[in-house]
């Protein structure tokens, strides 16, 4: 008598996606990273006035004093929580509009209502503030250990211009970021004809930023001569100045952050001034107007892939070298949120 054995089927070995190192998102833990971001630009702050704006997981208020100078505070009273953008500006003081708590630059309260002295406790975060590129930008931390980058001419050799892209992108700023050490992303996405042999070989990284040479031609081969020096600094900002058909221009996509997972792309733009001749003026324009548009453009090409990616590192392969390293920078960047007692 035989005994017949049955094949029992094979026992299948679940797939697993491909992963890489995770990649904290900005307000993990209640953490963001430690990093310049674009509050607002300068034209929209004139002197002895304010404005609310949404940033990190709260709200801050940017005011500019008497003197001119910029300061970003948190936005929200220390006696009941009223927001600060609703006050007034009296004194050279942010005045709270429900009790008239008054508030200096440093964020410190200088009296009540009452006209009492204001309480020793009573003042606001203070982030360390400056104003470049036709920006008003906020440090997330107490103190900023990089600075912004600065621009081949001086800032009165040059006329400069800032314009928002909308709507929102919603992912953080450093997705934006990394798609500029990302070799395939330039060629396959926005048709740049460059020498790929030498691309990987070329970026200088820092502790907190990253720079390289670009030369090529854009729309393959049908579009304008690049020849630019390009940085990307912290996880907020995409930055180049050189020539573009033998014109001389200093481009910043500038990001800001109005909360988690989303990101406010600012175009600023510098061309040299001439001698203010009409025709000098006229020049300014048009280099302005032809630049805006081409960060349009490329903005547009990015915008169908940024609205629907969910970004996660994955099979990298050798011409991905310097996007990995751009990834790691970002992953072992300083997080922190000192002000987050106060701004939310």
């Amino acid at each position: 008598m035989s005994t017949v054995i049955e094949k029992l089927p094979q026992t299948k070995v679940p797939r697993r996606a491909a992963r890489g190192e995770p990649i904290p998102v900005e307000g993990e833990g209640g953490l963001f990273t430690e990093s310049w971001f674009a509050i607002c630009p300068s034209q929209e702050l004139p002197a002895g006035t304010m404005v609310g704006k949404e940033f990190l997981d709260g709200r801050v208020v940017v005011f500019r004093d008497a003197a001119g100078t910029a300061h970003v505070l948190s936005a929200y009273c220390c006696h009941l929580g009223t927001d600060l953008a609703i006050g007034t500006i009296v004194d050279n003081h942010i005045q709270c509009a429900f009790h008239h708590w008054q508030y200096d630059s440093t964020g410190r309260c200088v009296k009540t209502g009452w006209g009492e002295r204001g309480p020793k406790n009573a003042c606001l975060f203070k982030f360390p503030t400056v104003e470049k590129f036709g920006l008003i930008w906020a440090f997330n931390g107490e103190t900023p250990w990089w600075t912004l980058p600065d621009c081949q001419f001086p800032d009165d050799q040059l006329a400069t211009d800032v314009r928002y892209d909308v709507p929102l992108m919603p992912v953080d700023p450093w997705v934006v970021c990394a798609n500029t050490p990302d070799w395939s992303h330039f060629k396959f996405v926005h048709h740049m004809r460059f020498d790929e042999k030498d691309a990987n070989s070329s970026y200088a990284f820092t502790d907190h930023s990253l720079q390289f040479r670009l030369k090529g031609t854009m729309f393959d081969g049908n579009g304008p001569e690049v020849d630019l020096d390009v940085g990307i600094y912290g996880t907020t900002m995409f930055y180049f100045q050189g020539t573009l058909d033998g014109e001389w221009y200093a481009l910043m996509s500038a990001f800001g952050m109005p909360r988690p997972g989303t990101t406010q792309n600012y175009f600023s733009f510098s061309v040299q001034k001439g001698d203010g001749s009409p025709e000098a003026q006229a020049k300014v324009k048009a280099l302005h107007t032809a630049g805006f548009q081409l960060g349009k453009v490329f903005t547009a090409m990015d915008r169908p892939i940024l609205h629907n990616i969910r970004y996660m590192p994955g099979i990298l392969t050798r011409q991905d070298e310097t996007l990995a390293r751009y990834l790691e920078l970002v992953r072992r960047f300083p997080r922190s949120h000192a002000a987050a007692e106060f701004i939310k």
